[in-house]
């Protein structure tokens, strides 16, 4: 896990700092948190004093977003960020039908629609790996659902599927009772501890920013002290990868990355393996989804693909192509693409999803049809060989056109730039 003791931080880069303030639950009854009500009180705080960084900080707040690919493109301009970069979450966690991997609930998310419309939690660390050692670090004010829960605090699972790979403070509690709203206490602290920092002339910040910069480990432990979170059932980040408390055997050492510095260098010879899977007639085998996403968070893509292909070929042997399993793990391979910045491969992919859940009768307004379509368009636009674009143009127009999705325009969009690809490509050279 992250060492917020070393690493770029203010000292080093001299420069502005990046907030990137995110407060986001579903609207109605699926609301378990009032994350808005905490964003007033750090916008208060003064920008530098959230980061520690005496040229300042641009800090950028987003209220209730509603589309996961909208957060994911404000967290790569964080990342990009050649500054220090604080990434402040407050919400609610979710898990996905499917792949039971937590996702931060969004405007439109439903337990139905999770994987869809919420934010996977893996593009945080995915995103911010590229960084230098200790010069990101996260806070989060989250409750955890129904579905949730049960894996950060009991012994299946632990909390250190939301720590590894990131510099991770916070605390993460069960949901409330029904109709009650939980207050985000720990932001609430939180704030009310840099404001003190900053009248004192310290602020937050890595330890290696200077004396006048309070690191953030011990803003977090003072902020938990004062929310009173120490002894109730909240589970306390540390930025360890680990929490406290943290249920014993929660997760294998071998799963727990307590230091990108150390992350970096660690031999890679004895990675955590997904088990292969099953021989006809044989016992259940465990799931190997965390272990997949492990490697491609650490940069083994190639694994990571090859594991999920793996498993992908025994679905189509076993229930045939357009199967739920066949499909689930098209899906698999499709985000892994995504997370090894291959946008042309997770756009055929993608395709190549939609196309099969229209072929089993699936209506384009089912919500996994449009999600595949909106993720496909989505990576589509972000292929930088022009070939391979407009290769893949008449496709993605063929489909939009059955789907166009929820924001009007969609379909003249994918038609503009499939001309536009076509022009340049008709220019001399």
């Amino acid at each position: 896990m992250g060492n917020d003791s070393v690493g770029t931080g203010a000292a080093t880069a001299g420069g502005p700092g990046y907030a990137l303030l995110i407060a986001a639950a579903p609207a109605g009854k699926q609301r378990l948190m009032d994350a808005a009500a905490a964003l007033p009180q750090l916008a208060a705080v003064p920008p530098a004093a959230l980061l520690g960084t005496p040229g300042g900080a641009s800090v950028v707040q987003l209220v209730d977003p509603a589309d996961p690919q909208t957060v994911l493109t404000h967290l790569r301009t964080a990342a990009a960020h050649p500054g220090p970069v604080l990434i402040y979450l407050a919400g609610q966690l979710t898990v996905d039908a499917k792949q039971r991997l937590p996702h931060l609930a969004l405007a439109r998310t439903t337990p139905r629609t999770a994987r869809y419309t919420a934010l996977p939690w893996h593009w945080l660390a995915a995103e911010l790996a590229q960084r230098p050692p200790g010069s990101a670090t996260v806070l989060a004010d989250l409750v955890a659902d129904e579905t949730a829960w049960p894996g950060l605090s009991g012994a299946a699972g632990g909390p250190g599927r939301l720590a590894s790979g990131l510099t991770l403070y916070g605390a993460v509690a069960p949901a409330p009772p029904k109709r009650q709203l939980a207050a985000p206490v720990y932001s609430r602290a939180l704030a009310d501890v840099l404001r003190g920092a900053a009248a004192a002339g310290t602020t937050g910040g890595t330890a290696s920013g200077g004396a006048a910069t309070l690191p953030y480990v011990r803003l977090h432990e003072r902020a938990a002290a004062e929310a009173g979170l120490g002894g109730g059932p909240a589970l306390l980040l540390d930025g360890s990868g680990e929490t406290s408390p943290r249920p014993v055997d929660a997760v294998p050492d071998a799963l727990c990355v307590r230091d990108p510095a150390v992350r970096a260098t660690a031999p890679q010879d004895t990675p955590p393996q997904a088990p292969p899977p099953p021989s006809p007639g044989s016992a259940p085998v465990p799931d190997p989804h965390a272990a997949i996403f492990e490697a491609a968070h650490h940069g083994r893509h190639g694994e990571a693909a090859s594991m999920a292909a793996a498993w992908e070929r025994e679905a189509l042997r076993a229930a045939g192509p357009r199967s739920a399993e066949a499909i689930h793990w098209l899906e698999v391979r499709a985000d892994l693409a995504r997370l090894a910045d291959d946008p042309a491969r997770a756009c055929e992919l993608w395709l190549a999803v939609a196309d099969a859940r229209l072929g089993n009768g699936e209506p384009a307004g089912h919500p996994e049809v449009e999600g595949a379509v909106d993720r496909a368009h989505h990576q589509w636009q972000f292929i930088r060989d022009r070939t391979r674009a407009s290769a893949l143009a008449p496709q993605l127009i063929e489909l939009r056109g059955r789907v166009p999705g929820r924001r009007p325009g969609a379909l003249e969009a994918v038609r503009r730039r499939a001309e536009l690809l076509l022009d340049t490509a008709s220019q001399p050279g």
